[in-house]
């Protein structure tokens, strides 16, 4: 939503327009908030990686348009090639590839890893390139699958984030969950866009042991 003098309701909007306003409502950040960011990976940082089996990588291209795409694999999957440089397979997937369209105009990245069942979380943020071949994709295959694409971050910035968001979600609670709350994913497909395949269609195109079995495929 746009918003201008006109919108609706937008004299009732308190917006804040500078960084001077925006610590003021905030006040400053904890000495220990401020000396925790580092360069290079410590070596409990490779241990959350080698723990890992999920990340959301943050890109903009150049005009500032964002995209958050999700990564899995099995724990371990970001591979450290060296104190300051991380690698990422790709795996098959639906090819719009927004996220890496994005590196190729604006190479700078921002990255969350997290451990199933901890809290919190490893935020790295760096420069990224892509990469089509490399001698270390032979270590990131997965069920006879060797990545055709990797992405390279050399890091500028790593730091763990505290549990609060994740205990205020309660995301690893199991009896908080809602699943059933919501439609299946190929009834969601089928109201949001438009779509030749029948519902029928759809529901065992997504279905779980389908993409169990094709996880690695094209």
């Amino acid at each position: 939503m746009t918003l201008t003098p006109d919108s609706p309701g937008a004299s009732r909007y308190a917006e804040i327009e500078s960084a001077e306003e925006l610590r003021e409502l905030l006040g400053a950040p904890m000495r220990r908030a401020i000396d925790k960011e580092r360069v290079a990976l410590h070596d409990r940082d490779r241990e959350w990686l080698a723990q890992s089996p999920f990340c959301l990588i943050s890109t903009s291209d150049a005009a500032g348009n964002c995209d958050v795409s999700p990564k899995g694999d099995p724990p371990g999957f970001t591979r450290v090639l060296d104190g300051t440089t991380i690698a990422i397979p790709d795996r098959p997937g639906n090819r719009r590839a927004d996220g890496f369209l994005n590196v190729l105009e604006n190479p700078h990245v921002g990255l969350i890893f997290l451990v199933p069942g901890r809290g919190e979380t490893l935020r790295i943020n760096g420069r990224a390139r892509l990469l089509r071949d490399a001698p270390f994709f032979d270590d990131m295959v997965v069920r006879g699958h060797r990545p055709a694409l990797a992405l390279v971050v050399e890091i500028e910035q790593v730091f763990f984030h505290c549990a609060k968001a994740l205990m205020r979600s309660k995301l690893w609670r199991p009896d908080t969950w809602t699943p059933d709350a919501l439609p299946s994913h190929a009834r969601i497909v089928k109201d949001v866009q438009y779509t030749r395949e029948s519902l029928d269609e759809l529901e065992r195109h997504y279905s779980p042991e389908r993409y169990a079995r094709k996880l690695y495929e094209k």
